[in-house]
């Protein structure tokens, strides 16, 4: 199975996750997503296979969020995340593993043993 972990190595549970899979001898390409940002098309393919709403990609918390006055309701609607998500790639909740027809975040890191 082609998998892709999508990593901030900055981020404590991004590094658990890459650690779980290395420990689980899990074959896997690593996409370092904030130096090089998806493309719109590409967050929409990963919202369709998401088993979660589209809002649980987004980084709320996140300062930068706050600072664009967005409102809350739009992040049900997968193509508005994915063109924020493309334009603010720091929104992108993370870990974030996917196949070709499955995504998963790693909050925490073993959701991934649901689909490895």
């Amino acid at each position: 199975m082609q998998y892709k972990l999508f990593h901030n190595p900055r981020c404590s549970k991004s590094r658990q996750a890459k650690n779980l899979l290395e420990e689980k001898n899990i074959s896997f390409e690593t996409i370092l997503y904030l130096v090089n940002p998806l493309k719109e098309n590409e967050l929409e393919q990963i919202l369709i296979n998401l088993t979660t709403n589209p809002n649980s990609l987004v980084r709320i918390k996140e300062k930068l969020f706050k600072e664009l006055n967005i409102n809350i309701e739009k992040l049900d609607d997968g193509k508005f995340v994915a063109k924020l998500l493309a334009k603010n790639p720091k929104l992108m909740e993370r870990p974030l593993l996917t196949t070709p027809n499955k995504a998963i975040i790693g909050r925490p890191p073993e959701n991934f043993l649901e689909i490895i």
